[in-house]
């Protein structure tokens, strides 16, 4: 039998204050490279990697709200990316001659409105660095779910970073090697791996970030599977079920725990 997510497991709600992002991005290869205002209103090119976050908020659970904000009409160039990792975007208009459009407040009243009105939400990300969403983490934690922010390290509001039940910065999520300089995780394996063991792989990872530890859970193991590709099946890898594929592994998987709790680790 496959394993299968538990029907009351809380979600997650994403919210994306994309521009305040990429800005970020764009000032820490070049001071003033975002900053003028005629930089702004012009096509952008694209410097964040969505996955990453994606993957990072799937670690705290299965992505129910997956939205950003910004103004668009400048972001095409991150189309397949957005489409990729089925963000909802929310389109706003900087009013006036202003460069300012809003995001964050508009992003704090649909997070407000979205806890208040879906008791499955257990954690709420808001990917964005700037002090305004300080009076937002309060709500939010006051309604007891966990908040958890993102953004570049340089561009961080310090104070919204520790108001915040967990903060990750940006950089770190996008830096080679900053798992293996933490240790824990195991060295690299082959460099050819099969679909199914790369993702695998993926999924371990993650939930070692979340757990500090080696040995994973399988049934949790199956769970981010599943929230980083619905559409896996180990049926069209060769396999009877789930279970199946990780002994195929052989000697990259050990295992451990019980026949009702089977814990599991990359070698």
């Amino acid at each position: 039998m496959r394993q299968r997510a538990s029907e009351h497991q809380a979600s997650v709600a994403l919210y994306w204050d994309f521009e305040n992002l990429h800005a970020s991005l764009c000032e820490a290869r070049q001071e003033g490279a975002y900053s003028k205002q005629d930089n702004r209103f012009r096509v952008q090119e694209p410097l964040i990697d969505i996955q990453a976050v994606v993957e990072l908020a799937a670690g705290f659970g299965p992505i129910a709200i997956n939205r950003a904000y910004c103004n668009w009409q400048y972001f095409s160039r991150y189309r397949d990316a957005l489409l990729q990792n089925a963000v909802e975007l929310i389109q706003l208009f900087p009013p006036g001659g202003s460069a300012k459009n809003g995001a964050d407040i508009k992003l704090c009243l649909d997070a407000m409105e979205d806890i208040g009105r879906f008791a499955h939400i257990g954690t709420v990300i808001i990917v964005g660095g700037d002090s305004d969403f300080m009076p937002v983490s309060q709500k939010v934690k006051a309604a007891g779910r966990t908040l958890v922010g993102i953004a570049a390290r340089a561009s961080t509001n310090r104070h919204w970073a520790r108001s915040c039940h967990e903060f990750r910065y940006y950089d770190n999520l996008v830096e080679e090697g900053s798992d293996m300089a933490a240790g824990l995780l195991p060295p690299p394996g082959p460099v050819r791996l099969d679909a199914a063991m790369a993702l695998f792989r993926r999924a371990t990872r993650l939930l070692i970030q979340t757990t500090g530890d080696r040995w994973v859970s399988q049934a949790a193991v199956w769970q981010m599977i599943k929230r980083l590709d619905s559409t896996f099946d180990p049926l069209e890898h060769g396999h009877l079920d789930f279970t199946a594929m990780l002994e195929a592994f052989g000697e990259q998987v050990e295992f451990a725990g019980s026949e009702a709790e089977p814990m599991v680790r990359l070698r």
